[in-house]
């Protein structure tokens, strides 16, 4: 899976003000904060050369991950426009590209991200690419922890963003945030122990309150798996130039491999045994 030509575009054009040396260092600070864990502080990415190589050799990847799970609730959705979206823990507007890919009848995009650097940037990137909706979102700089309710939208989206948020603080803002669903409430996680273990307790917080699930599960029973094993999904995705030259690899494509859950307000047709 490639990225939109107008968002790597928009990248190249973002990146190309810095030598590729530097943002090839920032990129594998980067990599060491995913590695050593402190990426779960939520304040790794520190400076701007940080963030512009999280947008070349990040982005793509959570791009990726949300594209396949968007495109399996809107399979599974059949029926039931989504003209709005909330993102909450946007990060560059990442899942605001891949919902406007998936949902021809979206009109209107809220984003909520701490990090205004991230918010600047992805503004950017939306006015470079020319893409219309992103230019006329509606950023919210604020904490994910800090914000007790959301303005009702069709989907709410959280992509790699409650994990960094502490377990209590995780189940607050699920909450909140499946007031604020009138459709659909995805959550996407990467698909490691720790990322699966934090989707699991969520799905059994949402079908406590009455979620019922569109993916990846055919049943709302417990779960399964057994403790330290988990259930993860991958997405393969190109690795353009840039992507290769500042992760300093030859191989042109990486997988991305995630956790989800996706929820709806109603009843639907249950997905397919997996085996």
């Amino acid at each position: 899976m490639p990225l939109p030509p107008q968002l790597q575009r928009a990248i190249e054009q973002e990146t190309g003000q810095h030598p590729p040396k530097i943002l090839s260092q920032a990129a594998a600070e980067l990599s060491a904060a995913y590695r050593t864990g402190q990426s779960g502080s939520g304040v790794f990415i520190t400076s701007r050369l940080h963030r512009l190589a999280y947008a070349a050799v990040r982005m793509p990847a959570t791009y990726a991950a949300a594209h396949a799970v968007l495109a399996e609730v809107h399979r599974l959705l059949p029926g039931r426009p989504v003209t709005s979206l909330l993102d909450l823990g946007a990060g560059p507007g990442t899942g605001g590209w891949a919902a406007g890919e998936i949902f021809g009848q979206l009109e209107s995009l809220t984003l909520v991200e701490a990090d205004a650097g991230l918010i600047a940037l992805g503004k950017a990137l939306a006015r470079a690419g020319e893409h219309d909706l992103l230019e006329q979102a509606c950023w919210v700089q604020g904490d994910l922890r800090a914000l007790p309710s959301f303005e009702p939208r069709d989907l709410v989206v959280s992509s790699y963003a409650l994990g960094e948020l502490g377990e209590g603080a995780a189940s607050a803002v699920l909450r909140a945030a499946w007031a604020a669903t009138r459709q659909a409430l995805v959550v996407v996680e990467p698909g490691t122990v720790r990322g699966f273990a934090l989707i699991r307790r969520l799905r059994g917080e949402l079908i406590a309150v009455g979620a019922h699930l569109i993916a990846p599960c055919p049943h709302c029973a417990e779960c399964p798996l057994p403790a330290g094993d988990w259930c993860h999904f991958s997405q393969r995705l190109e690795r353009s130039r840039l992507h290769q030259r500042l992760k300093e690899v030859a191989l042109g494509y990486e997988d991305e491999k995630f956790s989800y859950v996706a929820v709806a307000r109603d009843p639907l047709q249950p997905v397919p045994a997996r085996i």
